[in-house]
Order: C-alpha cells, then sequence, then structure tokens
C-alpha cells in the first residue's frame, strides 16, 4: 500500500532505505507541474538524471512523467537543452 505524505512517520523522517518509493510525495507539488513535449524531447535523459525525486521515468520511447513522486521542483524543465518540458497549473 502507498502511503500519502500525510502518513508518513512523525517529521517525515524515513527509516528504511530506499523506502521514499511508498510515499505518495506528489503530494507536496506547489501547483506546477512538468509536462514533456515528444515531439521537441531529444531523448538526452538529462531530465532523468538530475531529478531529485526519481519522477521522471525511461520508457521504450523515451520519457514520462510520474506525477505520484514528482515535487514540481522544475529542475528538469530547467535543465532541458531544447526546452521540451514546461511546468503547467495544475
Amino acid at each position: 500500500m502507498k502511503l500519502a505524505w500525510r502518513e508518513a512517520p512523525v517529521a517525515g523522517l524515513i527509516l528504511e532505505p530506499g523506502s521514499t518509493v511508498e510515499y505518495k510525495t506528489g503530494d507536496w507539488r506547489v501547483g506546477k507541474k512538468p509536462v514533456i513535449d515528444q515531439k521537441k524531447c531529444i531523448k538526452c535523459l538529462i531530465c532523468w538524471i538530475v531529478c531529485p525525486d526519481v519522477a521522471i521515468i525511461r520508457t521504450e520511447k523515451g520519457v514520462s512523467e510520474d506525477y505520484y513522486h514528482c515535487k514540481g521542483c522544475a529542475i528538469c524543465a530547467e535543465e532541458c537543452p531544447v526546452d521540451a518540458i514546461t511546468m503547467v497549473s495544475e
């Protein structure tokens, strides 16, 4: 069962290694989310590398967004060399 961020332990501490995947940290997003324009994307994977929340997922066709874990930090959009990622209001 995936837990929402409000169900995280006191102070948001996650004591088990690698367990952040069990928490729906996307609830923390601040009103904007990244949208990848697949037509512009050159599959360089820079967004996948720089995402601190592992919210960019590699697929057979390139990359996609994981809004379940995305906090809306916009690092992916800032680092995209071809501006294929746009931050849009939710």
